[in-house]
């Protein structure tokens, strides 16, 4: 408003002396109208430029604002979700994925469907299929489910840095040193409430680079200091957006825990 005050003040000035200089040369071919006409054209045309810079500045200071705040506003475990596609999982109607494990000579298998918006799941073994629901498990069904969200962890658990946020606290260190290949890599520490869920206490320690896609961790059963598990986090894969990591390995002993059969709808 101060810009356009001084902007008018100046053209009045400036159409007044037009005015003077005209009359003391006598010079009758430039009217009174044409001037006013002519300087009320300048003066609309500068004021048109004038807010169309003004109002193209402030949509750029708008657009930066915003994406400085949703930088700003997203935490370390949020971010680890999002490079692994977390935006993406609002679409996925069901997924299905079988849980393997190999130690030493043994093998073992579970395979699991879950749609996620009705919380429908149904386990299959070889020997058995069973079907339920999340929110009608019973005292039958809880050492089921209990594998259901084991098997889903190890799936998804950078999905369960946003899922369980309300769960569990969390330590960000900017540098520290990754337990199996010995790379310096940020660590994000998360330690779950003594309260609910199947395995309360527990601590995880994710190890991951600049693009916050976890390459190892250490599970530390109730939090203790000694982790009882440290695998790899490889062998990832892109279902429907999704960035999974299919193969986990320790280098302690002859284990592998790794995932076959996945599928996205």
């Amino acid at each position: 408003m101060i810009i356009r005050h001084i902007f008018l003040k100046k053209v009045t000035i400036k159409i007044f002396l037009e005015l003077r200089k005209n009359r003391s040369k006598n010079q009758h071919s430039i009217s009174l109208h044409k001037i006013t006409s002519d300087m009320k054209k300048n003066l609309v045309v500068c004021m048109v430029t004038l807010s169309l810079v003004f109002s193209c500045k402030e949509q750029q200071k708008t657009t930066i604002e915003k994406v400085e705040a949703t930088e700003e506003e997203m935490s370390i475990p949020e971010q680890v979700a999002a490079a692994n596609g977390f935006d993406q999982w609002a679409n996925v109607n069901s997924i299905t994925f079988t849980f393997n494990v190999d130690r030493n000579e043994s093998h073992f298998e579970r395979t699991w469907s879950w749609s996620p918006k009705t919380n429908d799941v149904i386990f299959m073994t070889r020997e058995d299929t069973i079907a339920y629901n999340r929110k009608a498990v019973d005292t039958v069904l809880a050492k089921t489910d209990a594998g259901f969200i084991n098997d889903k962890f190890w799936l998804l658990a950078p999905y369960q840095l946003v899922w369980d946020e309300n769960g569990y606290t969390y330590e960000h260190e900017a540098t520290s040193t990754a337990p199996i290949s010995q790379k310096p890599m940020q660590k994000l520490t998360i330690v779950y409430g003594n309260e609910g869920g199947y395995t309360p206490g527990d601590a995880y320690d994710l190890y991951f680079e600049d693009d916050f896609i976890v390459k190892e961790w250490a599970f530390r059963k109730g939090n203790q200091e000694e982790p009882n598990m440290v695998t790899t986090w490889e062998g990832y894969k892109n279902f429907e957006g999704l960035n999974i990591a299919t193969m986990h390995q320790r280098t302690d002993e002859d284990f592998k825990l790794f995932f076959t059969g996945i599928r996205v709808e």
